[in-house]
């Protein structure tokens, strides 16, 4: 055919590899049977400029068989030509253009019920067809001009057409008595109540799925919808997250009622100090006493999206010592995990510590050292460690004298400063080991997050309902749903998921303009990502929401 064609260049693919590397002389043709077919191979290979043989795995040559196998299952007459075979390729598999509605006024069981009742085949029916309706119709029963389906327990099920099987699933499903069950059981109830039809299960799903007041009462998706994006510090105090613990009732005996906390990324070295109220006044000065001025500028500062960590005064700080501050997504705390966390483990070291509820700021200060000669799980090591290159002398070691404090007591002032000297010497293979450390501990934690990943990605014009928080005052009352009224995505910058966004199964295409902005998960090398959702308004025969 090649030659017909006149190609002068041709490169064949074959997925035997026995006869391409024999065709390439790389193996030896031992096969009498085989030996024509390659001397004639040969003969025709010099009828080409460049012809090129190449190995091509079974699994990637399913088209040429099917070809194949379709050729081979055309006879031809021998004086006739052989036409091409003309294949449809189609953008999606078959079974999504599988079409439901009924043709014309026949319903479904319409071949079925004309065989049981006159004995007729359909016109154009293949012995084939014809042995499968007879096997199919044994399994029906016609009572004048009802069609009943038998069961295995000998029962009759009614066999309805489509516009009664809507009628019948809407009616069961939330009629006066309907219970709003799921799919499955949904199509089991109609069974029992006596009626069939063939795709009664699939229709029962889909209409679930499609019913607007089982998904916006429906609960709330506790499955990470995206894998796991660990946060890493390239070196000690260069990246801070800042976050307020408060309202704490009751309050200190000295009136203050919050903890302003900042933690550092890399040795998880935490400052804090309480207040009366977080102002940003305060919050400025915390960040230039506590973190400027006695750890250097920090490259990052990460905080959430209250009013008083975003204000003029902060961002006028940032912008003179040059530092970059980025915001965690709205509603979403664990965008910034760690502060998160150092405000659990603090909480619960001054839960344990205080002995009168309004004495917990004289805790403070020693729950702060406690957190930090601790040993952090991430690290393998304490954050005073990592921080100064030693580790801190503790209260039990001045009572009770440790061999270290008896060993530096002992020494002379010039050989402690050579000891010092050689310990900060060694302090960068400490954070280093660190740094390993921190790698192996998000892998294994980012391996069992991804476990239970659910992925939900969206992209533009895709459906959704927005989750309701408690704040929102859609979330008052006993009844309230979970979800908000639908919204179609206007504008997506990465197609990504949320935990806040379900994808929404309607038919309903208006939409008003209506905004409403999203702040997505963040990974190290993306920007804060956006997404813009319009609300769509729903048609007139689907169920009211407030």
């Amino acid at each position: 055919m090649a030659l017909e064609m006149e190609v002068k260049e041709l490169i064949a693919f074959s997925d035997s590899d026995l006869l391409v590397h024999q065709t390439l002389k790389q193996w030896i043709t031992k096969d009498s049977k085989i030996l024509p077919y390659h001397c004639n191979l040969l003969n025709l290979a010099r009828q080409f400029q460049s012809l090129e043989f190449r190995h091509l795995p079974r699994a990637r040559n399913a088209f040429a068989d099917a070809l194949a196998t379709l050729s081979s299952m055309i006879q031809y007459p021998d004086e006739l030509g052989i036409e091409p075979i003309r294949i449809q390729l189609q953008d999606k598999p078959a079974h999504c253009w599988v079409v439901d509605k009924t043709f014309g006024k026949s319903p479904w069981y319409n071949d079925i019920k004309e065989f049981i009742k006159t004995g007729s085949y359909p016109p154009k029916a293949t012995a084939n067809d014809k042995g499968f309706l007879r096997k199919m119709a044994s399994k029906f029963f016609l009572s004048g001009e009802v069609l009943y389906k038998r069961t295995s327990d000998l029962n009759l099920l009614r066999c309805i057409d489509e516009d009664e099987a809507q009628y019948m699933m809407k009616e069961v499903h939330s009629g006066v008595c309907g219970s709003h069950m799921n799919g499955h059981l949904l199509a089991k109830k109609i069974m029992r109540t006596g009626y069939f039809w063939l795709t009664m299960e699939r229709d029962c799903i889909d209409f679930v799925r499609r019913y607007i007041k089982c998904q916006v009462h429906g609960d709330v998706i506790r499955a990470p919808p995206t894998e796991l994006h660990s946060m890493i510090a390239p070196w000690p105090c260069s990246m801070w997250g800042m976050d307020v613990i408060g309202t704490i009732d009751p309050p200190a005996s000295n009136g203050h009622r919050f903890i302003l906390v900042a933690i550092e990324y890399f040795t998880k070295w935490v400052e804090a100090e309480s207040f009366k109220h977080v102002t940003k006044k305060v919050v400025a000065n915390f960040l230039r006493d506590h973190i400027i001025c006695r750890f250097g500028v920090p490259e990052t500062l990460i905080t959430d999206n209250a009013k008083n960590l975003n204000n003029d005064m902060v961002d006028g700080l940032c912008e003179q010592f040059k530092i970059r501050h980025r915001n965690s997504a709205i509603y979403r705390p664990q965008m910034n995990g760690a502060v998160e966390a150092a405000n659990k483990n603090l909480k619960k070291i001054i839960r344990k510590m205080i002995e009168k509820h309004r004495d917990w700021h004289e805790k403070l200060p020693y729950a702060l050292m406690a957190y930090r000669t601790s040993i952090r799980t991430s690290t393998g090591a304490t954050p005073y460690s990592l921080m100064y290159g030693m580790e801190a002398v503790l209260p039990a070691e001045v009572e009770i004298p440790s061999l270290r404090v008896l060993m530096e007591a002992k020494l002379e002032e010039a050989d402690w400063i050579k000891q010092r000297f050689e310990q900060l010497s060694l302090i960068d293979e400490k954070r280093l080991n660190a740094i390993c450390h921190g790698q192996c501990y998000q892998k294994r934690m980012a391996r069992a997050y991804n476990k239970k990943v659910h992925l939900r990605i969206f992209e533009e014009g895709d459906k959704v309902l927005k989750r309701i928080f408690p704040v929102q005052d859609e979330a008052k009352g006993k009844f309230a749903p979970n979800w908000q009224e639908p919204f179609i995505v206007q504008k997506l910058e990465f197609a990504i998921g949320s935990s806040d966004f379900v994808p929404l199964s309607i038919q309903d295409n208006k939409f008003p303009s209506r905004s409403w902005p999203i702040l997505m998960p963040e990974t190290q090398s993306q920007k804060q990502r956006s997404t813009y959702l319009s609300e769509p308004e729903m048609s007139s025969d689907e169920p009211a929401m407030n």
